[in-house]
């Protein structure tokens, strides 16, 4: 799309893309473990999400963690640490599958039967901008409706989809839509 912007942040302007906005507020959603991996805590509790089941255990080894029984049984017991690129590929297939089981939860929960979600919407900060070259960009309030595809990208962990599922919505804005292309924060309680 011609009209996106392409030079973000040339004069000064700071602020995140709509869509890591969005992620980053159903990540809060998905109520994920708040220990870090690192801690002996946050690696078994996502041990044991991840291996409680057998269907756990095939989600786990989809989204990347391929380690042989024989080590997993060893981190549970303590008798073996993993390594730093282990405990990132538990993290990220933790994430993963979190993010799929509670997808279904999530879009009932912010489509609310078709009355759908309040979202305010935070302008970018122009603090840094000189007086001449800022806009006026007010904080929004759009109620979205249909929640399917942001939701499927963000499960799925499709940047590119959830951008272009998140711009398909806020277009409902008017012509001041690429004024919100990027902000300093989305929110809305569900």
């Amino acid at each position: 799309m011609p009209e996106r912007t392409i030079d973000f942040g040339k004069y000064g302007a700071q602020g995140i893309k709509g869509y890591e906005a969005v992620a980053r507020q159903l990540d809060s959603l998905a109520d994920f473990i708040a220990s870090p991996v690192t801690t002996r805590r946050g690696l078994m509790a996502r041990l044991h999400y991840l291996t409680r089941t057998p269907r756990a255990r095939a989600a786990a080894y989809d989204a990347g963690l391929t380690v042989t029984d024989r080590t997993l049984k060893a981190w549970l017991s303590g008798t073996r640490n993993p390594t730093r690129q282990n405990l990132a590929r538990i993290e990220a297939a933790y994430r993963t599958v979190r993010r799929h089981n509670v997808a279904r939860y999530l879009l009932a929960r912010l489509n609310r039967t078709g009355r759908g979600t309040r979202v305010e919407i935070h302008p970018l900060n122009q603090s840094g901008v000189h007086s001449s070259r800022q806009r006026v960009v007010e904080f929004r309030t759009l109620n979205i409706r249909r929640w399917e595809a942001i939701i499927d990208a963000w499960s799925s962990g499709d940047d590119r989809a959830l951008d272009e599922a998140w711009i398909e919505q806020i277009v409902d804005l008017g012509s001041q839509w690429g004024q919100y292309e990027y902000v300093t924060n989305i929110g809305f309680a569900a």
